[in-house]
């Protein structure tokens, strides 16, 4: 086998170091905790918050739902995970440096709010890009406080119109995700003044999201928020 036949060895940069935090080790998280992230806004008012979470398919199962939503504007990223673990999460944040560039990274996730869940905990990988230097600031929600990253805990509603609670994600593909993606983030929103996260994020976000996503606009009526989506 070589790496040609290994599809992330040619896809991804390998990070300068790999030293995971281990699940039991809490350390990751002093000094961002939820507190902290307030304390930082504060200072930082203007600065964009995204939140990230998983969405988990039926129970034993592998297949997971990796999202980014952006506060300032609803737009929802979803990335499809062979296992929802810290090496699955960092090959996301490698593909974004990649596919991105640094300097459109820095400007679209100067902040990211997540839980405590274990494949959350490599922290410091996560907030460096793989030649060492800054990328991001990683914060995390009080345990069992789902509200203090409620923008996308929301969101995570459209996805369970398509995929209701319990089903398999084992069907699914990054056409498939893609296809939820775009119909998810082309809904129009009463809590957006009528519009969509997608038109807003036009506005708001660096657009070469856009192009590297292939995130496109539907139209209102071609908008399906259902299971027939995937069929």
């Amino acid at each position: 086998m070589r790496n040609g036949d290994l599809r992330r060895v040619v896809r991804y940069k390998k990070r300068k170091t790999s030293t995971l935090t281990s699940a039991k080790d809490r350390s990751y998280r002093i000094n961002h905790n939820y507190e902290d992230f307030e304390a930082y806004m504060k200072e930082h008012p203007d600065t964009n918050v995204v939140e990230m979470d998983c969405v988990e398919g039926k129970q034993c199962e592998s297949p997971t739902i990796l999202t980014f939503t952006f506060r300032n504007c609803n737009l929802m990223l979803m990335f499809l995970m062979e296992n929802q673990d810290q090496e699955c999460v960092l090959e996301v944040f490698i593909w974004f440096e990649t596919v991105l560039g640094q300097e459109a990274f820095k400007r679209l996730f100067p902040v990211i709010l997540t839980d405590g869940g274990s494949e959350f905990s490599a922290r410091t990988e996560m907030e460096e890009f793989c030649d060492g230097t800054k990328s991001t600031t990683v914060f995390y929600c009080d345990p069992y406080s789902f509200w203090q990253k409620g923008v996308c805990e929301k969101n995570h509603e459209y996805i369970r119109y398509i995929k209701p609670k319990g089903s398999t994600f084992i069907d699914l593909d990054d056409d498939k995700i893609r296809l939820m993606m775009n119909h998810i983030n082309n809904e129009k929103r009463d809590s957006l003044n009528g519009h969509s996260p997608y038109e807003l994020s036009l506005l708001l976000l660096d657009n070469t999201l856009h192009e590297a996503l292939d995130l496109t606009a539907i139209a209102p009526d071609d908008v399906m928020l259902c299971p027939n989506l995937l069929k």
